[in-house]
């Protein structure tokens, strides 16, 4: 999946993971795997070894968000729950180095993936769940057009505590607006010289629901 700021390829452990752990490494509180099953790691080989795991699961199906500048991965994020037969998948395991959190390049993958999954692929349902005391991640999913649907509580255990978990969906009805917000917003004459967007996605999507 190729964009103007990065790609969305298939994860090769081999060809990311040290990119990876070095990226990753910038968050030294490791607050990037508080909401996740794994991390965090103390050691390259640690996290190379889960990393090898990742890498050879069809499900989830990771992938590895490289910047095209400085050809270095940034970031992990999956398809997971793969329903092909009912049109429905999800979007898991987004996990951003501290370099890739709130920039453009951050964005452009969100939309990739969906654009994968909606005009590559046909599904007619894209979820995204989370801790439903993932704040950020909450907002995420907001401002990126998925539509809160409800709390699942008591939904599993991890890393020794309950975690309730926060369902989020959008819909293939849903993809043409959500798509030319998208675009609207990535076009490089929403930013300024400065690099500060002009329009905000937020405001993008809550115009193009309007039109609709």
């Amino acid at each position: 999946m190729l964009g103007r700021y990065c790609r969305v390829e298939p994860l090769q452990p081999v060809l990311h993971g040290a990119g990876l752990f070095e990226a990753f490494s910038e968050d030294s509180e490791g607050r990037l795997w508080t909401y996740m099953a794994s991390g965090p790691f103390r050691t390259e080989a640690q996290f190379m070894m889960w990393l090898e795991e990742a890498g050879n699961s069809e499900d989830p199906l990771f992938h590895a968000i490289v910047d095209k500048a400085t050809d270095q991965a940034l970031g992990l994020c999956a398809f997971l729950r793969i329903k092909p037969a009912v049109g429905v998948i999800e979007v898991g395991s987004i996990t951003f180095a501290p370099a890739l959190q709130q920039t453009v390049m951050a964005t452009e993958a969100m939309y990739l993936m969906m654009s994968r999954v909606f005009d590559d692929l046909g599904y007619r349902r894209y979820e995204w769940k989370c801790d439903a005391l993932n704040e950020p991640s909450r907002n995420a999913a907001t401002r990126l057009g998925f539509s809160f649907e409800g709390t699942f509580a008591q939904a599993m255990v991890y890393k020794g505590r309950n975690r309730d978990t926060a369902w989020f969906a959008t819909l293939d009805k849903q993809w043409p607006q959500l798509k030319r917000a998208y675009l609207q917003w990535l076009d490089p004459a929403n930013f300024g010289t400065d690099g500060m967007q002009k329009t905000t996605l937020s405001s993008l999507l809550k115009a193009s629901e309007q039109k609709n």
